[in-house]
């Protein structure tokens, strides 16, 4: 007898990703081009763009639903603030006018199936924490891409906060008067540990060069200093927040994703040195810090799981 089936979305400044899961089986995905953050900057109206937006998000879903007709449910991962009190939209940072939007009600009508709206980040620690197999209660996710964003999983469940903003741990303040961060402060996080964040650093010390995150890995393999002090800054600035998080959270697993994580090895060591050293003691040689295994579809799988969990009776954790 086979398992029903549920499609995640992952919603991007770029691209929508769509994928059909069977537990955490990958049955079916497929990538769309978006532009979403052009698409919101360029709009005559927020209204406009987001009436813009439900046509590719219907659009997806149609395709999704014609090459699996077994879909029994929905789950979107949305960067921005999603209140768990009304399941609405109440900011996108990166999308401006987005505010207290109700995108499942519509999307409901179209496609007759239930969906589920979360946190893009918050998905993608949902999706990891179901590649556990149910073997963790509690975890963080970091995902380290354009910027830094973060999930918390407590006693099985996301944990998205009163007001849907839970773990901005990329606005985590790791340099006091540092580097001018879109959030208005200064010192965050993602201005070092993200993708941009490794960029500006490289750029900094190399005047003139301008080289995205991928270059400046290989360079930095190649031995380039400057390169590896990028990454190393960024794994060093890792550290000290996560060390900051588990004093509040005392969790011992930790699992770090997005496009940034492909350089593992060349942040990874001083991400665990500055860990080690700024744990309190009772905490040092008990975390555990690995790399994604989702092969960067944590955000589908996760919303995928999410709306597993509305149907009664699919065994979803």
């Amino acid at each position: 007898m086979s398992k029903p089936l549920f499609l995640g979305i992952d919603v991007g400044g770029t691209n929508l990703r769509l994928g059909v899961y069977e537990d955490c089986t990958l049955r079916w995905d497929v990538r769309v081009p978006a532009l979403l953050s052009e698409l919101f900057r360029r709009a005559d109206s927020p209204a406009a763009a987001t009436s813009q937006l439900l046509d590719l998000l219907k659009a997806g879903i149609d395709q999704a639903l014609h090459a699996q007709p077994g879909i029994q449910g929905i789950g979107i991962g949305f960067p921005g603030f999603i209140s768990p009190k009304t399941h609405c939209l109440s900011q996108s940072p990166n999308m401006p006018g987005l505010h207290d939007w109700d995108m499942v009600t519509p999307l409901r009508a179209h496609s007759g199936l239930p969906v589920y709206l979360e946190n893009d980040a918050l998905a993608a620690a949902y999706g990891e924490y179901a590649l556990t197999g149910g073997m963790v209660e509690n975890m963080i996710f970091m995902g380290l891409g354009t910027g830094v964003g973060g999930g918390l999983i407590l006693g099985r469940s996301p944990f998205p906060g009163e007001h849907g903003v839970a773990m901005e741990v990329g606005h985590i303040i790791v340099d006091p008067g540092g580097r001018l961060c879109g959030c208005g402060n200064k010192g965050c996080l993602e201005q070092y540990a993200s993708a941009t964040g490794i960029q500006n650093s490289y750029a900094a010390a190399v005047p003139g060069e301008r080289l995205n995150t991928k270059q400046i890995a290989e360079r930095a393999a190649q031995g380039d200093v400057h390169a590896l002090a990028a990454f190393q800054l960024a794994g060093d600035t890792l550290g000290y927040a996560l060390a900051n998080m588990l004093k509040v959270l005392d969790l011992e697993y930790v699992v770090i994703g997005g496009g940034v994580a492909a350089a593992w090895d060349l942040f990874y060591p001083a991400l665990r040195q500055r860990l080690e050293a700024d744990l309190i003691p009772a905490l040092r040689g008990k975390i555990r810090v690995e790399a994604s295994r989702s092969e960067d579809r944590a955000g589908i799988l996760g919303a995928a799981m999410l709306a597993a969990r509305l149907l009664p009776g699919t065994g979803a954790a």
